[in-house]
């Protein structure tokens, strides 16, 4: 398995820890999938939150594998990363981010939609616009997910649940089923069981959102947790969701879950257990879809930050205040989740719709990195092996869901893109400002006749600019002589980064000569990378934590810019924020 590095990580999270942290926020679902697979799908809402929960199932085992290999922070970002070029994974994240933008938009709006249930003179687009505003001011202050807290929510949740499904089957059991018959003689949505099944599948995919959460925070799960955490959320998801269907489908007639789409749960509590469980559920929910907006301004500056290391968004997003907290990430989100909610109105159609494409999105590029990580690093051990059948089934169902879903409402695409086509030029414009800055240089050529002062001042610049990028070093750490790990490192460079400086350091142990093979090696690839400018240091020493914090003062190179040479067929390293080193061999 991969090895990780000493490190003064803290405790590690738990089961129930981990569980309740990424548990909270596939489980908020719950609220209102329900609703949304019913006006799709009818009386049959509840058999297509069964084959969601088949295709998660089949998730379960693309996760496993894809983590289990590469047990690195990050998500599809992340894979794609390990296994494609830096572009690719840009593509995932803004897909991310915008999962992120629209989790937060959708939760703060059910949590405020419950709450005027207890409150009817609340102000929803408002008072969502308050719930967004006050998780803005609690994560620059420095609040961020709290496990103890996460794990009060969860099990209050999950026993609001069971009380909810308890109540409602006794409700059940004790009166006719009149209104069950009644509503499977309705006719059936889409014409067909067939259409009814489709579009109730591809709006209920929203049911599985947050699933892919623990993934993003794998590293600060104990050893075995992860693969736990997938079969718990799936177990959640997997019994609540059908059985809520069902038995509001038992309990209300059909046309009355339209008119509750936004609080069925607290409606179908009210009628079956009166208007005490209507309340509690009302209060739960809050509590619940308030937490997932916390999750999803935790995540995204996590995210935004790696991002914005890896230097493809803009370097001032790395400021911090005095409790450091990257205000400038987190008001950015803040501002264009204001702006979706405006848009949208606050509709929870438009925002399903807009969470489910990009979540889709991000699925689907998880299963194809699953694809890309079996043929292109064959040799990384895992624990759990996806067959080529499981993700080719997963993947065609989230692209299934994806083409339902756009559809359904076509409407909602526009919306979508609104927002992910700003974000991919934002990045397209960061990854190739090389090539944009030589441009605006020719540009600059061209005004000296007419401009010279302008043209001289911008000439000075833009090369200003482009000695900063092509100045920042890049250091490997190889282990010996293997000129196939070197090559990687040269066509990594000039594909994905800006700087033409590499330098490559070969650690000795006292005593230890210097291999002459490595250097012949190095001169080759050094003649057939001109543009690179390599420097060879040897130095006597052990890799770890300490050796990278010191070199990176000593050189004012960030960590981030540092790889590690190793016997498998590539390079990667991550350094937590807390000195973690995780080599993968």
């Amino acid at each position: 398995m991969p090895n990780p590095m000493p490190t003064h990580h803290p405790e590690k999270l738990n089961e129930l820890e981990a569980t309740a942290i990424c548990g909270n926020d596939i489980s908020s679902s719950c609220l209102y999938v329900s609703a949304l697979a019913i006006s799709y799908a009818g009386q049959y809402a509840w058999l297509a939150l069964l084959i969601v929960g088949i295709v998660l199932f089949l998730f379960r085992k693309i996760y496993g594998e894809v983590v289990g290999a590469l047990p690195l922070n990050g998500g599809a970002y992340n894979v794609l990363l390990n296994t494609t070029s830096k572009r690719n994974a840009a593509l995932a994240a803004c897909l991310t981010i915008l999962s992120y933008m629209a989790t937060a938009v959708l939760s703060a709006n059910e949590a405020m939609q419950y709450l005027h249930t207890l409150w009817h003179g609340l102000p929803i687009i408002g008072a969502t616009m308050g719930l967004l505003g006050l998780f803005l001011l609690l994560t620059i202050l420095g609040m961020s997910e709290s496990a103890i807290v996460a794990v009060i929510i969860f099990i209050t949740h999950l026993t609001s649940l069971t009380l909810l499904v308890g109540v409602a089957g006794w409700y059940l059991a004790t009166h006719d089923l009149h209104t069950l018959v009644l509503n499977f003689q309705v006719p059936v949505k889409g014409g067909s069981i067939l259409n009814a099944l489709f579009f109730g599948f591809s709006a209920a995919m929203l049911g599985i959102s947050g699933f892919e959460s623990s993934a993003n925070f794998v590293e600060e799960q104990a050893r075995g947790v992860f693969q736990k955490t997938l079969r718990n959320m799936w177990v959640v998801v997997t019994v609540f969701n059908p059985l809520i269907a069902f038995l509001a489908v038992a309990v209300l007639p059909l046309a009355a879950v339209g008119q509750h789409t936004e609080t069925l749960l607290s409606y179908l509590g009210t009628v079956t257990g009166g208007p005490w469980l209507g309340t509690l559920i009302s209060v739960n929910a809050v509590a619940v879809l308030s937490g997932a907006v916390l999750t999803s301004f935790v995540g995204v500056s996590g995210l935004m930050k790696r991002m914005t290391l890896d230097r493809i968004l803009p370097q001032f997003f790395l400021k911090e205040n005095g409790r450091g907290s990257n205000y400038f990430i987190l008001l950015a989100f803040f501002l264009l989740c204001i702006s979706v909610l405006l848009i949208t109105n606050g509709q929870l159609g438009p925002l399903a719709g807009v969470y489910t494409i990009s979540f889709l999105s991000v699925m689907a590029f998880f299963a194809l990195g699953n694809f890309l990580l079996k043929g292109k690093r064959p040799n990384l051990p895992r624990p759990v092996v996806a067959g080529i059948v499981t993700v080719t089934l997963a993947l065609a169902g989230v692209l299934l869901a994806l083409f339902g879903n756009v559809k359904i409402h076509p409407e909602y695409l526009i919306v979508f893109l609104e927002y992910f086509l700003p974000a991919l030029a934002i990045v397209s414009i960061m990854l190739n400002r090389i090539a944009i800055l030589r441009l605006l240089l020719l540009a600059a050529e061209w005004l000296v006749q007419h401009l010279p002062r302008v043209a001289r001042l911008a000439r000075l610049k833009i090369q200003r600019h482009l000695r900063e990028l092509a100045r920042q070093e890049f250091v490997f750490f190889t282990k010996g002589d293997n000129v196939a790990n070197l090559n990687k490192v040269m066509t990594y460079v000039v594909e994905n980064e800006f700087t033409n400086r590499l330098k490559i350091v070969t650690l000795l142990q006292p005593g230890e000569k210097y291999p002459e093979e490595l250097l012949n090696d190095i001169k080759v690839l050094d003649r057939a990378y001109e543009q690179i400018e390599v420097d060879v240091v040897t130095m006597e020493g052990h890799f770890g934590p300490d050796l990278i914090e010191e070199l990176s003062k000593r050189w004012n190179i960030p960590k981030n810019f540092m790889f590690i040479g190793s016997p498998g067929d590539r390079f990667p390293y991550q350094i937590s924020e807390l000195g973690g080193v995780r080599l993968i061999i």
